[in-house]
């Protein structure tokens, strides 16, 4: 088996089977049609209506380690073409340009925000040491809490630090299987689409005697079990009439694939957001970006197809927000980069510094952030872009700048808080 089907492998291993931390807490099996869930014996009460108006935190997952050097391309170091002969970007096809980044000619749905100061890119990012394993760094960079023994994601932290805690806080959209940044003892809700959840048997007029049965089978019971449903249950009853209604977006969302699913997940985070239930955090998965082969150019080719379809789906859901946007900020991570030579399929091998996206309410954008370490041979580690900048420094400034009484240190066990001033004053 050669190197690169090894990869493809793993990272199909790597998304399909379920996070490590996915414990007996799918408390939706048999009771309703998405999942909370459960960690031993913890798993707190819903409870809605409280934090209503507040900030949202949009985490944009692109899944297989994006080309950050493809999406804000260094025009400005020669290496880059050197390295990139037939794939990297022409220096005259870049949007947004200063004296050395520009992005991806395919992002031009999203040059409105660039030019607004909504959107913003951090270059050379990503952990501070090199893991080139899918599943090893999604899981590393999502419990972002290197050396420590818990099993928590760094979202389930996050929504833990208040003092009474809806499941509806952290919502995955996409997929019934949690990511591991929302995993932990805190219950969170994962459903492929708000119309998926439902309460089963519940259909016509069975829906009040369904649930006053199993609020009475459920009632004392102390078991994880028990509370696990019961915490299910309320979140049913608080999700289920959203997703119910027939939503109409203000903008048409893309249809056509790639597109298709990332445009899905993005337009429920936008009804979601209009319902106002108090959520904190939305995660979203898209990918796959594991181009080994397939790259292509600005003609043709996987990249620019996921690279358009991103904009286009982005560009939808931000419109669709209109002055909703203020209290929205939506950040993008990936496991890792890519190197930066093409190998010789033309296409791009697992690597390590990246870039990450920062857009909409908060955002000081308009600009690039970080310290450049350069492309030529003497700066690369191993072939791969070196990290200048810790990757949960610039989530860490989106939690304390929109969330200004989470506590970022707790958040983000063992980082050093340094912002990097991608986004203004808390808001």
């Amino acid at each position: 088996m050669s190197h690169q089907q090894q990869c493809c492998d793993e990272f199909a291993r790597a998304t399909a089977l379920s996070r490590r931390r996915f414990l007996g807490g799918v408390a939706a099996a048999g009771t309703t049609a998405m999942a909370t869930n459960v960690f031993g014996g913890a798993v707190r009460q819903a409870s809605f209506g409280n934090t209503s108006g507040g900030n949202v935190m949009v985490v944009l997952s692109f899944r297989g380690g994006v080309d950050g050097l493809g999406i804000v391309v260094p025009h400005g170091d020669p290496a880059y073409y050197a390295a990139r002969p037939t794939i990297a970007v022409p220096r005259t096809q870049v949007l947004a340009a200063d004296p050395m980044f520009g992005l991806h000619p395919a992002m031009g749905p999203l040059k409105w925000l660039w030019d607004s100061g909504e959107l913003g890119a951090v270059q050379a990012v990503g952990m501070p040491q090199p893991n080139r394993s899918h599943f090893a760094s999604m899981e590393l960079i999502e419990d972002a809490a290197p050396g420590s023994s818990l099993r928590q994601g760094w979202v389930n932290r996050m929504v833990g630090l208040d003092t009474d805690t809806a499941a509806t806080e952290a919502v995955h959209l996409g997929g019934a299987t949690p990511p591991t940044m929302i995993e932990g003892p805190v219950p969170t809700v994962a459903t492929s689409r708000l119309s998926d959840i439902r309460l089963a048997g519940a259909e016509g007029t069975w829906g009040a005697r369904r649930r006053t049965q199993l609020g009475t089978m459920w009632r004392n019971n102390p078991s994880p079990l028990a509370v696990a449903a019961r915490s299910a249950l309320a979140t049913e009853q608080t999700l289920a009439p959203v997703g119910a209604q027939t939503y109409r977006s203000v903008v048409p969302y893309p249809t056509a694939w790639p597109a298709t699913d990332l445009s899905a997940a993005l337009k429920d985070t936008a009804q979601l957001i209009k319902a106002d239930l108090g959520t904190e955090v939305v995660s979203v998965d898209f990918g796959s970006w594991d181009l080994h082969d397939g790259y292509g150019t600005l003609s043709s080719g996987e990249m620019v197809k996921m690279v358009r379809a991103f904009a286009d789906c982005v560009d939808a859901f931000m419109r669709d927000l209109g002055s909703l946007r203020s209290r929205v900020t939506l950040v993008t991570i990936s496991e890792f980069g890519r190197r930066v030579s093409q190998n010789g399929n033309k296409g791009l091998d697992h690597g390590w510094g990246n870039m990450m996206l920062v857009m909409g309410g908060g955002v000081r954008g308009g600009r690039y952030y970080g310290q450049w370490p350069g492309l030529a041979s003497g700066s690369l580690l191993e072939g791969d872009l070196r990290v200048t900048t810790d990757y949960r420094q610039v989530l860490g400034e989106v939690v304390h700048k929109r969330f200004p009484l989470k506590d970022v240190t707790q958040v983000f066990p063992g980082l050093s808080y340094a912002p990097l001033g991608v986004l203004g004053s808390a808001a």
